[in-house]
């Protein structure tokens, strides 16, 4: 099937800076994390544009207006002997969801990986939202529900950091 023309995917520049931040924003309210956003828009500039990025963001626009992002930097894989991408973000705003837009992402990533001859590609998903794992599942996607991701940070993180734990 061919892509729906209405639909470009294109690198994220730094003018995107408060896109991006309002995508994050976004994202955090439908994940009901809001609470947990610590980023700002100036610190998403510096970390996505500034001397040595490590992280990467495409935008998705759906008829020249912006419909959501992907945001991804690169792992490694000590099983695969490969580095492989870990996709942080993939959103797409409520009002563009059904046009294929994630597909589009998934699909450029998942390019990428093929092309750089990559180990892997992985991400996680809310265990409640249905929709996406319905969508990852269907994308080929397995669940791995025997990993669960572990966390360290705020003042866990710097305690343990100071051997205080």
């Amino acid at each position: 099937m061919a892509p729906d023309p209405k639909i470009k995917l294109r690198p994220a520049t730094p003018a995107d800076a408060g896109l991006i931040f309002a995508l994050v924003g976004e994202l955090a309210a439908f994940e009901h994390l809001s609470h947990e956003v610590q980023a700002d828009e100036a610190g998403l500039r510096a970390a996505l544009f500034g001397p040595n990025p490590r992280v990467f963001a495409e935008i998705v626009e759906y008829d020249t207006a912006p419909a959501g992002f992907i945001l991804w930097f690169y792992t490694f894989s000590s099983f695969a002997g490969r580095h492989g991408i870990w996709i942080e973000d993939l959103y797409v705003r409520e009002t563009f969801r059904g046009k294929g837009l994630g597909v589009v992402m998934l699909h450029a990533i998942a390019h990428r990986c093929v092309e750089e001859k990559l180990g892997r590609l992985e991400w996680s998903v809310l265990n409640w939202n249905e929709n996406a794992i319905r969508f990852y599942r269907g994308a080929g996607a397995q669940l791995k529900s025997e990993w669960t991701i572990c966390r360290m940070e705020g003042e866990a993180l710097a305690d343990f950091a100071a051997g205080l734990k």
